[in-house]
């Protein structure tokens, strides 16, 4: 009998819980979700959905899926789940182009997409939508310089989900370092 495997960490990204007032989610509750799925050392950061926990590649790989079924069931609204391991968040934030470029960290952003994109859709998003604001995806990042700050960009989730034919959950430069060094712990 082979051994089981491994927990490893990760990162739940929940996307559009308790803004403004909307789907709201008690974090404590959102933790024993991730518990009920069998991941452990559940933690979060901040009211917005960040979730970081142990668990086996294969029950990483669904707690998404199960996690969003799951406050649809209790709470009756749909809520994406975007996921990723510590390795590869640890190579989003050492490949963000526009940090390597010595952009104000004030201003970048990162766009984490439940699946990667094919190459056409991506080569046909369009570069001058919101000036002065920059976007590069990367496999499944969109990384974002937004010199106005996100309330002034036509950079979306809606406009990148519906051109992507993905979903969208987006970070502030700030959040993202703070997730790295929770789920590298």
């Amino acid at each position: 009998m082979s051994p089981a495997p491994r927990a490893t960490s990760w990162l739940a990204l929940l996307r559009g819980v308790n803004v403004g007032g909307k789907n709201k989610l008690p974090m404590r509750e959102l933790v024993g979700l991730f518990e009920a799925e069998g991941c452990t050392d559940v933690s979060h950061y901040i009211q917005s959905g960040n979730v970081v926990f142990r668990a086996p590649p294969a029950l990483a790989s669904r707690v998404g899926r199960a996690i969003g079924a799951a406050i649809e069931a209790r709470y009756g609204f749909a809520v994406p789940v975007v996921t990723r391991s510590a390795v590869e968040l640890r190579r989003a934030v050492e490949g963000n182009p526009f940090l390597a470029a010595g952009a104000d960290v004030a201003t970048l952003h990162v766009g984490f997409l439940a699946s990667e994109p094919k190459a056409e859709p991506v080569a046909a998003l369009d570069p001058a939508r919101s000036p002065p604001d920059r976007f590069e995806v990367r496999g499944r990042e969109i990384f974002l310089c937004l010199p106005d700050g996100v309330a002034r960009s036509k950079l979306t989730n809606a406009y990148f989900d519906s051109k992507l034919a993905t979903t969208s959950t987006f970070r502030n430069w700030r959040t993202v370092l703070t997730l790295l060094e929770r789920v590298e712990r």
